[in-house]
């Protein structure tokens, strides 16, 4: 079934219930009002490759969505509209939706998606999540980007379930909205998380359902969240390419900070010859813009490494991100991990450089936003106390800038980029 009869059986069944709601403004519009919305609109020629900017808000965003499905169009959701360029790209027939990865291991790809792939990635979120109409999303995170499209656009339109559009993530505003709302389920970003965590707002009172996706989320500030609000925030951990790969649906914190989650319903996991995780499943996309072997017949190979216990997936890096040093291997992501717990360390990002000494091949670099008097030399000092010291960064950069973007991400790529590009140390 296409997608726009998919959202037409919606819609009746639910035509004079509420479907998304501006908190900013108080305004809603019911599922009979988007319907009437997109009929009124011109259409579109088939096949053509439809930019859908969430700038324009979330309203007009659904719209559109709901407009290109009409109309057999290729929708290509973005942040902003001047991020759009018209490259006249010849879309493979079939192709309903292009998705652009973050180009957290290199540079953003686009990705190929048909109907039936999109339809099957919600009805895997739906039932392995349990989300339910009467917990509405609360819309902090891009509908522009796989998660937000994934949690909250196809949820609404396919499901029937409800979007309240927050406007900003800020805790100030998210207080207030929990003062004037039910139950909700909300979708976030480790960076989103901490920040609601320190300023004292989190209740499950008021969160039906706490999911965490994007980046890793710190074992540490989840068992805080647990302890002191007593709310289970769940791991979901999945790509742009093939949806949810796999989802903590437990009750209680982690054990380990590698723990994914066990798989989505509908999805098949294995580990490559390379270690590396590979997904199979019905919402695997078709193909990237340019052939590749580690995305085609339904198959996603990853290249996070990984290892299977009863499709329970732990994470042990990337295949890409691995830090060669004097023969030994190392993580990014372990001395990313025991840099969070040093006191002061906001965020940060590890990569290795090229090494000018040639028994190490590599040096491991360290970008970090901490607190005004923190030191790296300090942080050195911290890190030894439980790591090895081949394992503790020799160079170093303090910056404010290190920041997650808007998917929650700190892509490693970029960061190593932006290192060799404005300092050696």
């Amino acid at each position: 079934m296409e997608l726009y009869e998919r959202w037409l059986d919606t819609c009746a069944e639910n035509r004079g219930a509420w479907a998304i709601r501006e908190e900013a403004t108080g305004k809603s519009w019911t599922f009979g009002q988007l319907d009437e919305a997109v009929r009124g609109l011109p259409r579109i020629k088939v096949g053509r490759s439809v930019p859908n900017a969430v700038e324009g808000g979330a309203v007009a965003f659904v719209v559109k969505t709901l407009q290109a499905w009409r109309d057999g169009a290729v929708l290509v959701p973005m942040e902003r509209a001047f991020d759009w360029v018209d490259d006249s790209e010849e879309v493979p027939e079939g192709v309903v939706h292009i998705k652009t990865t973050s180009g957290s291991t290199g540079e953003p790809r686009r990705v190929y998606f048909e109907a039936s792939q999109l339809v099957a990635d919600c009805e895997q979120i739906w039932e392995t999540m349990g989300l339910q109409r009467t917990a509405p999303n609360l819309g902090v995170i891009s509908m522009a980007h796989s998660y937000g499209f994934s949690n909250l656009v196809l949820p609404m339109l396919l499901k029937g379930m409800p979007m309240i559009a927050l406007g900003d993530p800020l805790p100030g505003t998210l207080r207030r909205a929990f003062a004037e709302m039910g139950k909700v389920t909300l979708p976030a970003v480790p960076a989103m998380w901490r920040a609601w965590h320190q300023a004292g707002i989190l209740l499950p009172a008021n969160i039906s359902c706490a999911i965490t996706a994007g980046a890793p989320m710190p074992l540490e500030l989840e068992i805080s969240i647990f302890d002191r609000a007593g709310l289970k925030v769940h791991n979901f951990y999945g790509s742009s390419e093939c949806g949810g790969i796999a989802y903590d649906s437990t009750s209680t914190p982690r054990e380990s900070a590698d723990l994914a989650g066990r798989a989505m319903k509908g999805v098949a996991l294995k580990i490559g010859d390379d270690g590396c995780l590979e997904v199979q499943s019905a919402a695997v996309a078709r193909s990237y813009h340019g052939a590749s072997e580690s995305l085609s017949g339904g198959v996603f190979r990853t290249t996070d490494l990984a290892r299977l216990q009863n499709d329970t997936v732990y994470l042990e890096g990337r295949l890409t991100d691995t830090i060669h040093i004097a023969g030994r291997k190392v993580s990014p992501q372990v001395i990313e991990a025991a840099l969070l717990r040093c006191p002061g360390v906001r965020y940060c990002v590890v990569f290795g450089v090229a090494s000018s000494d040639s028994t190490r091949v590599e040096e491991i670099v360290a970008c970090v936003n901490m607190d005004e008097g923190m030191s790296h030399e300090a942080l050195q000092t911290e890190l030894g106390k439980t790591l090895p010291s081949w394992q503790v960064p020799r160079r170093w950069w303090k910056t404010s800038q290190v920041l997650p973007d808007e998917r929650g991400k700190l892509p490693r790529a970029l960061w190593r980029k932006r290192f060799l590009g404005v300092t050696v140390h």
